[in-house]
């Protein structure tokens, strides 16, 4: 017996199958990420179609579910790959959420909150001097969908939830800045913003964000796996260094 579905979905890249075909992977809401074969991938009208990033309406068919099936129909939707051509710093962060997805994410396991972030994450980048703050979030939202969440409630030592300002490597959990100046040397900052959205984003909050979140996920993610930091990460934080977006 045959099996099929049918979702909108994310494409998170694709590449060569044979002469014509191309092997191309999505993350749907509901069926989280899937690869199949695209026929006729390799052709002049399907390559922008598959570009990461990209919003399209995919059915899955195969023989059975645990073999790998190919899409038909691929449609696309919304050309978001094209929009961040023209931005490098853009394309690097949609570079590297699409990479934290394949590396994180369990296979045909869904995720509706990582999709629905990604989503938001792809629609920010429009907004030049805003995406680089919602791209810390959505990996911090990555690393709760995946099971390994900091707490940024309250205080660890004090129980209090007022200017929360580090965060211990060891719990994830946050320290007031009273509680843990004392210990700031061994302690990981927290930016205002991502514990209050009214906070603005100062000078070196994001290089801080992206402190925060990579020591968690290369510690509670690719070291337990025996993987390293996907590289499109490092080439993000490189890129907006060079910006002076830190």
């Amino acid at each position: 017996m045959s099996v099929e579905w049918t979702d909108d979905a994310i494409m998170l890249g694709a590449r060569g199958y044979g002469e014509t075909q191309a092997l191309a992977e999505v993350f749907s809401r509901t069926h989280g990420r899937a690869a199949a074969i695209v026929h006729g991938g390799a052709s002049r009208r399907m390559k922008p179609v598959l570009q990461a990033g990209n919003l399209v309406r995919a059915t899955w068919k195969a023989r059975t579910a645990d073999q790998l099936g190919f899409f038909a129909p691929l449609e696309l939707l919304e050309p978001h790959a094209a929009r961040v051509l023209d931005d490098p710093a853009g394309l690097a962060g949609l570079s590297s959420a699409v990479a934290l997805i394949r590396a994180g994410a369990v296979e045909r396991q869904p995720y509706p909150g990582i999709y629905d972030a990604l989503l938001v994450l792809i629609e920010a980048f429009s907004a030049a001097e805003l995406w680089p703050a919602v791209y810390t979030r959505f990996e911090l939202g990555l690393l709760s969908e995946l099971g390994y969440g900091l707490d940024l409630r309250e205080c660890a030592l004090t129980g209090v939830n007022d200017d929360l300002a580090f965060v211990s490597p060891r719990s994830g959990r946050a320290a007031s800045r009273s509680a843990g100046e004392a210990y700031a040397d061994k302690l990981l900052r927290l930016p205002p913003f991502l514990v209050n959205a009214d906070a603005p984003v100062e000078s070196g909050d994001i290089a801080d964000a992206f402190a925060l979140a990579g020591w968690f996920l290369e510690r509670r993610v690719f070291d337990r796996r025996g993987e390293n930091m996907p590289e499109p990460r490092r080439r993000l934080i490189e890129a907006l260094g060079h910006r002076g977006r830190l």
